[in-house]
């Protein structure tokens, strides 16, 4: 195959890729009279749920509440939201994956992009709650789009070690909601890590997830870097998890298509 060649699959494969993002979005909010607007008020009806909930117990540790909650739950969001999208997506198209010869992978991935573009929409709201809270926004928020983009590998690499194990076991399904739960309370979205015994803030703390959260709180809303080592920590995690899922996909592609 030639570069021409190359290039012209390239750009044929970005174009389904698009096709099948657009595709997602607009089948997740097909009966919907709301439609796309559900990706904003998500996370305002949630916010104002958990603030009522916890803000008086959580006031006096927590400045500023609402947007401690919500700067955590938009990136809790995106992950499971593009992991538990990815899981089934090889057997949902099962049928376009035995007609069409497209790159298995191109599947996962339209789902995984489908989370990032519904985080976009929820970045609205978001904004308006920092200017309603008066978050001083300072140039370090420049690290946002950097740990957004380790988020989506790391996301990647899970969203393909679960597709790959959801064609052969169904059961990983309700295996990854419990993990899922439990992964939640142990990412310190509504409640400060300061609060718990050092064993367990420490199994805390290297949680890829908190890990991601809690850079995004301090670049957003405490104008500061992230530390060096949590820097290096989310590096490690959403490279090794992008390369390893990967690794793990394409070892198992032909046992896939013979399992369909």
């Amino acid at each position: 195959m030639t570069k021409r060649d190359k290039r012209a699959q390239r750009k044929q494969y970005k174009f389904v890729l698009k096709e099948l993002v657009g595709r997602e979005i607009k089948r997740k909010y097909a009966r919907s009279y709301l439609g796309i607007v559900w990706s904003v008020l998500n996370p305002l009806l949630s916010m104002i749920v958990l603030t009522v909930i916890f803000s008086k117990m959580f006031q006096k540790s927590i400045e500023n509440y609402p947007v401690y909650y919500l700067t955590g739950m938009i990136i809790w969001t995106m992950f499971t939201g593009a992991t538990n999208a990815a899981m089934t997506t090889l057997v949902d198209n099962k049928n376009m994956l035995i007609k069409v010869r497209f790159p298995t992978k191109i599947f996962v991935m339209s789902r995984v992009y489908t989370a990032l573009v519904n985080l976009g929409y929820s970045l609205i709201p978001y904004v308006g709650i920092l200017l309603f809270f008066r978050i001083k926004i300072t140039w370090r928020v420049i690290w946002f789009p950097l740990i957004i983009f380790c988020l989506l590998l790391f996301a990647l690499g899970i969203s393909y070690m679960l597709s790959v194990a959801y064609v052969f076991f169904g059961d990983v399904k309700h295996l990854y909601s419990v993990l899922l739960t439990l992964w939640m309370y142990c990412s310190a979205i509504f409640y400060p890590a300061d609060m718990l015994p050092d064993n367990v803030r420490l199994l805390v703390t290297y949680n890829p997830i908190f890990g991601f959260i809690n850079a995004a709180r301090e670049v957003i809303m405490y104008g500061q870097n992230p530390a060096t080592d949590e820097i290096i920590r989310m590096v490690i995690w959403s490279l090794g998890a992008f390369l390893i899922g990967s690794f793990v996909f394409e070892k198992n592609k032909n046992n896939i298509m013979q399992k369909m």
